[in-house]
């Protein structure tokens, strides 16, 4: 499996703290593990094989709570939200690369995760630009922010103009969308270019974060 290690966050955020190793009760903050897959399996292209998000959901509560229910009892609401009933929790899921997030939260959350890197996409984050009323282009930090908003709420990318982000700040953010905070912050690996990681929920809440290496 792997050692819970940290993983270097930029200083800018404050608020964000690295959880000790072992299980975490379920249902008191936000929890948020992130896990570098070192040996991912590749196409015949040389692409990234990502194992599915039902099953890093199941793998993350595995070693959060050390409880895994079988992937079908995960449930996805009409928003495709995803819930672990029998453990009373929110979840949401990101991938990008190696790296892979999943956020958990109590049941009576509604919780997104994303997680972007550096890549160059000038036409989308200029057409989000143009979504969010900026001047210019979003930026990276915006797209994963955005991501994390859709995730956790009723929107989709269709029914996204005219939402807003406020001018970042450490710590929870109200957006336009009533009552949608978002946060987010960078993350760090030697060797690696530097990883955006954003969080939306509908009430601000203490966030964890736990980081796992994974062979």
């Amino acid at each position: 499996m792997g050692a819970s290690t940290g993983l270097p966050i930029d200083p800018g955020p404050t608020g964000y703290t690295l959880a000790p190793d072992g299980p975490a009760p379920p249902g008191e903050a936000v929890n948020v593990l992130v896990t570098r897959h070192r040996r991912q399996p590749r196409d015949r292209m040389g692409q990234r094989l990502t194992a599915s998000g039902r099953s890093l959901i199941v793998r993350a509560l595995t070693t959060l709570y050390g409880a895994g229910p079988a992937p079908a009892e995960l449930a996805r609401d009409v928003h495709k939200r995803w819930s672990v009933p029998a453990l009373g929790l929110a979840a949401s899921v990101a991938h990008c690369a190696a790296y892979s997030a999943v956020a958990l939260a109590p049941a009576a959350r509604a919780i997104g995760v994303d997680i972007q890197d550096e890549r160059d996409r000038p036409h989308a984050l200029r057409w989000l630009g143009e979504l969010l009323g900026r001047q210019g282009r979003a930026s990276i930090r915006d797209f994963a922010e955005c991501e994390a908003l859709i995730k956790a709420s009723h929107l989709t990318k269709e029914t996204f103009a005219g939402t807003r982000l406020p001018d970042w700040r450490p710590g929870w953010r109200p957006t336009g969308t009533v009552p949608y905070q978002v946060r987010s912050l960078v993350l760090w690996a030697d060797g690696a270019p530097p990883l955006h990681l954003a969080l939306a929920c509908d009430a601000p809440a203490p966030v964890r974060f736990h980081h796992l290496e994974q062979e």
